[in-house]
């Protein structure tokens, strides 16, 4: 069973369509683009079926419509990879973006590792759709009882409150306490969608950053590689190029030695062609 399958492979001469057709029967899904798995709990899903039980799937959220929603389902799926020690690197940063291109690669080499397991015979059994609800029934239990816990202390407090007030309205207590609550959750969702987005935000100018880098060190790399060229590294154009590139002290410019290096360097042919 092979990990490392190259881009030569057949996997990946499998068109969109089958691809597709593949995946709804048997997840139980309605994808029309390769697009929609952009989340990554489609992937998740892939594996859980593949591995019954290996993916905890309440972790997943088919729901997920924001970057930091899909990254959290990448990493249930990379944690599914890196416990079963399968040597594929994620490209979640391309992902997440929806790009169909990339998805499609991705879902490709799924669907062919997926059919390496067990010589390509799928478990039967295997229910999508009760274990995409289970996922969701959990995580939707899990929710209430947090919410039910903060409405109890909640209750608790008011009660205190209104217990230890001497020479106050007692019928008030309560009411302006649940005004103060219902303030309070109100001001604590406003607070988590705002620095949900913050992070979204953030995330996006990393991002962009680290393309802005990658860009520019491609660029230099290219040229370090065309100043070592054999017929070219001991030109002086390409010498006072790599004095630029390989200047040790960052804060001052050695664009000023490589100027004064070219300079020298034409004087001195200047010289021996005056001479001859």
């Amino acid at each position: 069973m092979a990990t490392n399958i190259g881009m030569m492979d057949s996997a990946y001469f499998v068109g969109r369509n089958e691809l597709l057709t593949w995946i709804n029967n048997r997840l139980q899904l309605n994808l029309s683009r390769v697009e929609e798995a952009a989340s990554g709990a489609v992937q998740c899903q892939m594996m859980d079926m593949t591995y019954p039980g290996v993916v905890p799937m309440h972790k997943v959220n088919f729901d997920a419509k924001t970057e930091y929603d899909f990254i959290q389902n990448y990493k249930v799926l990379q944690d599914v990879f890196n416990k079963l020690k399968i040597e594929k690197h994620i490209e979640v940063n391309k992902l997440v973006k929806g790009r169909p291109l990339d998805n499609l690669e991705f879902l490709q080499w799924m669907k062919r590792y997926c059919e390496s397991v067990n010589g390509g015979i799928m478990n039967e059994n295997y229910n999508p759709v009760e274990r995409r609800s289970k996922g969701g029934k959990e995580r939707i239990s899990r929710g209430g009882s947090l919410k039910i816990s903060k409405s109890l202390q909640a209750n608790n407090m008011h009660n205190a409150g209104s217990g230890d007030t001497v020479g106050h309205n007692k019928a008030s207590g309560p009411r302006h306490g649940k005004t103060y609550a219902a303030a309070g959750r109100t001001n604590s969702s406003e607070e988590i969608q705002a620095l949900s987005k913050e992070i979204t935000d953030l995330k996006l100018s990393v991002d962009l950053l680290e393309k802005e880098r990658d860009f520019y060190f491609a660029k230099l790399r290219d040229i370090e590689i065309l100043c070592q060229t054999p017929e070219f590294e001991n030109l002086p154009m390409s010498l006072a190029v790599k004095k630029i590139l390989y200047a040790a002290d960052a804060k001052e410019s050695a664009l000023a030695e490589a100027q004064e290096y070219l300079s020298q360097c034409l004087n001195g042919a200047d010289n021996e062609a005056e001479e001859e």
